[in-house]
């Protein structure tokens, strides 16, 4: 039977740490695509397609090598391409499907079919002459179950009030450090491990998050601190008190006095505290009328920009990892027309040690994750929301400077966070562009730890953004939108991996510099978040002088 939420609340600590490590060990782990290709390539997936002269051999230790060409290649990056796509672009109905039956259903779901995955690609393993397309379905269900666990972990943050964006960056820092996986994967490979007990081995793991599921994660979505069911069914569950104001009006009554507390200056009388009946009944009568049509959320410049900037961010990130293989042997090469035998066999060597430190600092992202999670709670725990209209009228009575003691409210403090994050991001991103154009090998570990920080820095900054500033009940609508839009973005990775390997031989040069120009196109958001704060403090200074009321700052975000 499914824990109530009181339950899971007690319970939270236990539920995010064992979140982290499912989600960097079995969420994205396809982004390791690079650890991964070489182990397909020895197992002989797709080995048929390479000359009929390079027959199979026997290596000094009697194990079979299999073949290796470009069309081998270009047919298991396709399936990458298809898995990726699967990651990302089933968050829309993933994100509707919890908004409506909360976080378990989803990471049942997921668990199961990263099983199913590991099981079928140690089925493929057994006969890759004739079970080779069956990589397909795997990787797809290998994606898949990797977003449901990701996705189901985006709310868990709820449950940890002001720590909220922290908790959801370190969701998505092991979410990203998920690539970290099949590296090592890859080592416990060439010490003799057989695939196929790899993988048997993994999917049996994948079990035992169903089973941790079943158990500990409840079967109502988690709600936001800034939610009155929040306190009502976590906080206050069971609590009766032998007094006239009781249950529901006891919790709006504390509601309504803390509101009121939390937005007047230190100075203010003791006897100014009286909150009427009227106060009472009206605050109960608002979330009524607050309620957000999502067409105005999916409308709000702030979301298309967003679309803009995740979706150009995703391709830049995307392709690099699926063409880094190819990248590092053109730096050790110099082209195709320069090969030679002794010069692949060294490029095969010098690219396996490369995509294995590349796979060992993706833990950098359980690191610096929670940095851009901490700018993005930078001083929201000293903010207030919008104050009433009965606030100010009482600053007003009682002679309170506004001026001089304003308080810092909540919305333009997140604004700011969001700010500071995106434009960080949008400059890393800019520097990992030029280091790609640089043609010097031992540069790319510096490109290693840019590509890791940008890939960990953006979901973490899109998340607290639409935490921030979305209401809470169409975050999963939102997040699974803008990840299907990205995911639709990344797809354009296979032509421009097809046009590197042929026409342009190789050479990443010119496919670089195309997406770095594009990149640049990120600071449009951050630009905009600066006008749209602008404009709410405008509306604030004029709400402090008494001019207006002030209404964009009440609620969460939806005409922006």
């Amino acid at each position: 039977m499914a824990p109530t939420l009181q339950q899971a609340y007690q319970r939270r600590w236990w539920m995010a740490s064992t979140a982290v490590l499912e989600n960097l060990f079995f969420s994205a782990v396809l982004l390791g695509w690079a650890s991964l290709l070489i182990m397909l390539q020895s197992e002989g997936f797709y080995s048929s397609l390479c000359p009929a002269e390079n027959t199979t051999n026997t290596t000094q230790d009697g194990q079979l090598w299999w073949p290796r060409c470009e069309h081998q290649e270009k047919m298991l990056n396709l399936g990458f391409t298809i898995g990726s796509f699967v990651l990302s672009a089933t968050t829309l109905p993933l994100g509707i499907l919890m908004d409506r039956f909360g976080p378990r259903p989803t990471r049942l779901v997921g668990s199961a079919s990263f099983a199913a995955s590991c099981t079928l690609m140690a089925l493929a393993s057994w006969d890759t002459k004739v079970l080779s397309p069956l990589i397909f379905l795997a990787l797809s269900l290998n994606g898949f179950g990797g977003i449901c666990l990701t996705f189901s972990s985006l709310t868990l943050p709820n449950m940890f009030g002001n720590l909220r964006s922290t908790v959801m960056a370190l969701m998505i820092g092991s979410y990203a450090s998920s690539a970290i996986t099949f590296p090592g994967i890859k080592l416990i490979y060439d010490a003799g491990v057989s695939f196929m007990i790899i993988m048997f081995t993994w999917s049996g793991l994948a079990c035992l998050i169903f089973l941790n599921c079943a158990l500990n994660w409840p079967s109502e979505a988690f709600p936001a601190p800034e939610e009155g069911r929040y306190t009502k069914k976590i906080k206050l569950t069971g609590l009766a008190l032998d007094h006239k104001v009781t249950g529901d009006r006891f919790y709006t009554h504390v509601t309504v006095v803390g509101q009121r507390l939390s937005q007047r200056a230190p100075s203010v009388e003791a006897d100014d505290m009286y909150i009427s009946s009227q106060d009472i009944r009206g605050t109960t009568e608002k979330p009524r009328e607050k309620s957000v049509p999502f067409r105005k959320s999916l409308c709000s410049p702030i979301f298309l920009w967003s679309l803009l900037t995740m979706g150009i961010t995703q391709l830049r990130v995307m392709f690099y990892m699926a063409a880094m293989n190819k990248m590092l042997e053109f730096l050790v090469t110099g082209g195709q027309e320069n090969e030679t035998a002794d010069l692949r066999q060294r490029a095969a060597e010098r690219v396996g040690f490369y995509s294995s430190i590349f796979g060992a600092m993706q833990l950098l992202c359980l690191l610096t994750c929670p940095l851009i999670g901490y700018i993005m709670d930078w001083r929201i725990k000293d903010c207030v929301d919008a104050p009433t209209v009965g606030t100010a009228l009482g600053d007003a009575r009682d002679g309170v400077a506004t001026k001089s003691a304003r308080p810092r409210y909540r919305k333009i403090q997140s604004l700011t966070n969001a700010i500071n994050a995106f434009t960080l991001t949008n400059f890393l991103l800019v520097a990992f562009g030029i280091t790609c154009l640089i043609n010097s090998l031992h540069l790319q570990f510096v490109t290693f730890v840019l590509h890791t920080m940008v890939r960990g820095f953006f979901h973490s900054a899109c998340g607290g953004l639409y935490a921030a500033v979305f209401p809470s009940n169409h975050f999963g609508k939102l997040i699974g939108l803008q990840s299907l839009i990205s995911a639709v973005f990344a797809l354009l990775q296979q032509p421009l991996f097809m046009a590197m390997v042929g026409p342009l031989k190789g050479d990443p040069f010119w496919v670089n510099l195309g997406l770095l120009l594009c990149s640049l196109l990120g600071f449009l958001l951050p630009s905009y978040l600066f006008y749209y704060r602008a404009q709410l403090q405008k509306e604030l200074t004029a709400h402090a002088d008494g001019a207006a009321p002030l209404k964009a700052l009440r609620g969460s975000e939806a005409t922006a």
